[in-house]
């Protein structure tokens, strides 16, 4: 059984993702996060683009544990606010990871904001990083195989939060197609078209590799 390192400490995007590897009928691949592995230093999510970022993420896991590593660095660009919150979506409000706090500071920066204009997009890029053995012990510095895709979803922001499922900005984001929030999908209606799931889907075939060597 292979191991793959997601960086990341979130339940839900691990479940995510081994949803994503158990209808690709991917078998040999174990997806572990952060906590189940030793501790080593992370550098700071300081990019000023997502594919920065999960870069940045999954070279400092891979390099740490040896290990293939996914990242995913993800956030709503909203319309009216030139793609804002963006790569500061988890702190937009000033604190990390404050998902209410979050979310009622962007509702009430679009409260004068009509319908037709309230367009936005989820936005996920997940980077794969690969080392080998040898890449590892290379004495002119380490090299990787690195994949970085990119998945978005598109919809519009209610004026109210709905639903309990999901996080981070779920229970205001309307999918096109839907009069639902995504906190309001269950999570096989999620995978199916989700930012994340877009992205992760673009990466199966590099996990089916994975899993098979």
């Amino acid at each position: 059984m292979r191991r793959l390192l997601v960086a990341s400490r979130n339940a839900k995007k691990l479940a995510e993702l081994r949803r994503v590897v158990e209808a690709a009928g991917i078998v040999g691949l174990e997806v572990v996060g952060l906590d189940e592995v030793p501790s080593f230093p992370e550098t700071p999510e300081t990019g000023a683009m997502f594919e920065e970022n999960a870069l940045v993420k999954a070279y400092d896991g891979a390099m740490a544990t040896g290990l293939p590593c996914i990242a995913d660095d993800s956030g709503l660009a909203v319309d009216a606010l030139s793609g804002m919150p963006g790569v500061l979506s988890a702190r937009w409000s000033g604190g990390h990871g404050d998902d209410a706090a979050n979310t009622a500071l962007l509702l009430g920066q679009l409260a004068d904001v009509p319908d037709e204009r309230r367009g936005a997009a989820f936005v996920s890029v997940c980077a794969l990083v690969v080392p080998t053995r040898e890449l590892l012990a290379d004495e002119d510095g380490p090299q990787v195989n690195e994949t970085v895709v990119r998945g978005e979803w598109r919809g519009s922001i209610a004026r109210e939060p709905r639903g309990a499922n999901g996080f981070g900005y779920d229970p205001v984001f309307l999918p096109e197609g839907t009069d639902r929030t995504a906190a309001e999908l269950t999570a096989v209606e999620k995978d199916a078209s989700s930012h994340r799931a877009r992205a992760l889907e673009q990466l199966v075939p590099m996990l089916r590799t994975l899993a098979e060597s």
